[in-house]
């Protein structure tokens, strides 16, 4: 990091979005800037502030003399819970019982605020939130062959079975880097979701990432995660949401595929990641047909499918 005039530090360029993220002195507050976006993820954190979640409260937010948007925020402190999961492995690959445990309390108080707010949907909002926090249009264009009456007949029994799960304001981006000890981080993909969508995928995602993470999350920890959920859920709702975990990782497993198809095709690696979601989606589906479940303790690890995609065990 360095530090400018003022005192900031720089921390990092945003991801998906333009501008950068500073740090203060006293690392009690961090300061970004950016676009009409950031304006709009401000007010967004104001309101979700007031109605109980836990987020940063916004201290401050303005235009710079070069006419970029600035807004600052407390500090949730500097480890999120990734950072923390990184720095606990020992030379093997566990998650640290700890941090599965922290990332269950925060999810609950999540869970708990967007519970007690529940948002009156209009109609087609839930197809709207499926084909926004899936990619949908960005997938299918990529992969046409996915597109078609199979794919779209587990997406509609999917949003069958999710036809009665009230909606929340939610953060679509949920997951161990977002999330700290004191609270959950960049709402810039903000939006309307169905209840438990945010939270309940957080340790299950991490397989998406193929192993390149460093950590996985154990079957002990995702069921005792499971049930910290289950929990907080039934105490608000009388419903269990963890019922509902096997639609939601549908939908991810399209977010995970989407903007992977490499133009380059040079690019060995990116294509070799593209196919090993495709793989992964296609699992996912699969399962999906035939329990309403997705387990992904089953999903091969990158290495694996690399080492099978060179043997000829994969297209």
């Amino acid at each position: 990091m360095h530090e400018n005039d003022n005192g900031w530090r720089f921390v990092k360029k945003r991801t998906a979005a333009d501008g950068a993220v500073y740090v203060s002195a006293d690392k009690t507050r961090y300061r970004r800037t950016g676009g009409a976006e950031l304006q709009a993820e401000a007010a967004f954190q104001r309101r979700i502030a007031d109605l109980g979640y836990p987020v940063p409260h916004v201290l401050e937010e303005g235009v710079t003399d070069d006419g970029h948007t600035y807004v600052v925020e407390e500090s949730l402190g500097e480890l999120t819970l990734h950072d923390r999961a990184v720095a606990s492995l020992n030379g093997g690959r566990d998650l640290a019982d700890d941090v599965a445990g922290i990332a269950a309390q925060v999810a609950a108080r999540l869970l708990d605020a967007q519970a007690a707010h529940l948002v009156q949907p209009a109609p087609g909002t839930l197809r709207q939130w499926l084909e926004g926090a899936g990619f949908t249009r960005n997938v299918f264009q990529e992969n046409p062959d996915l597109d078609n009456t199979r794919t779209h007949a587990a997406l509609d029994q999917a949003l069958d079975r999710l036809g009665t799960v009230p909606l929340v304001w939610g953060h679509l981006d949920y997951g161990l880097p977002n999330v700290l000890p004191a609270g959950v981080i960049d709402w810039q993909h903000h939006g309307l979701v169905p209840l438990g969508y945010d939270v309940l995928p957080a340790l299950e995602i991490i397989a998406f990432k193929g192993g390149n993470k460093g950590y996985a999350a154990s079957s002990g920890q995702r069921s005792r995660y499971l049930a910290v959920l289950d929990d907080a859920s039934l105490d608000a709702t009388g419903h269990p949401v963890s019922q509902h975990l096997g639609a939601y990782l549908l939908v991810k497993a399209l977010f995970f595929l989407a903007l992977m198809r490499p133009t380059d095709p040079s690019r060995t690696d990116k294509h070799l990641k593209w196919q090993y979601r495709r793989h992964l989606f296609t699992k996912g589906l699969e399962q999906y047909e035939r329990t309403g479940t997705v387990d992904t303790a089953l999903f091969p690890r990158l290495d694996e499918f690399a080492a099978g995609h060179s043997a000829g065990d994969h297209p």
